[in-house]
C-alpha cells in the first residue's frame, strides 16, 4: 500500500518503506516506477528478517558505515539492504528472481 504524506517523509528524502506500507513524499512519486522497486525491494527485504530485526540491523549497519566513512549519505548509501536496493531498483524483474536473503551478498 502506497501513503502519501510529506510529514511522515523527512525533507531532502522522497520515500521510505514501513512495512507493509510505502510512504512517498509527494504524489507525482507514485509514476516513479525506479522508485517503487527500490522501496518494494526493501519491503521484501523486511518481510524476511520479520520486521524488526531489519530496523536492528539497518541502524547498527548505519552507525557502523557512519563511523567508518564519517560521512552521513556515504554510510547510509553502504548499508547492505542500501545497496541492494540503489543496484537493482532499475530493474523490474529483480524481486522475481531475487534469492532468500540477497542482501548478504552486498555487505
Amino acid at each position: 500500500m502506497v501513503i502519501v504524506s510529506k510529514y511522515l517523509i523527512r525533507k531532502g528524502y522522497t520515500a521510505m518503506a514501513l512495512f507493509p506500507f510505502i510512504i512517498l513524499r509527494k504524489k507525482e512519486y507514485k509514476e516513479n516506477a525506479v522508485l517503487l522497486n527500490h522501496e518494494k525491494i526493501h519491503l521484501r527485504q523486511q518481510a524476511e528478517l520479520l520486521i524488526l530485526p531489519f530496523y536492528l540491523w539497518y541502524l547498527i549497519e548505519f552507525f557502523i558505515r557512519l563511523a567508518y566513512y564519517r560521512n552521513h549519505k556515504t554510510a547510509y548509501r553502504n548499508i547492505s539492504f542500501e545497496r541492494e536496493a540503489y543496484s537493482n531498483e532499475s530493474n523490474p524483474n529483480y524481486l522475481r528472481n531475487r534469492t532468500i536473503f540477497k542482501f548478504i551478498s552486498y555487505y
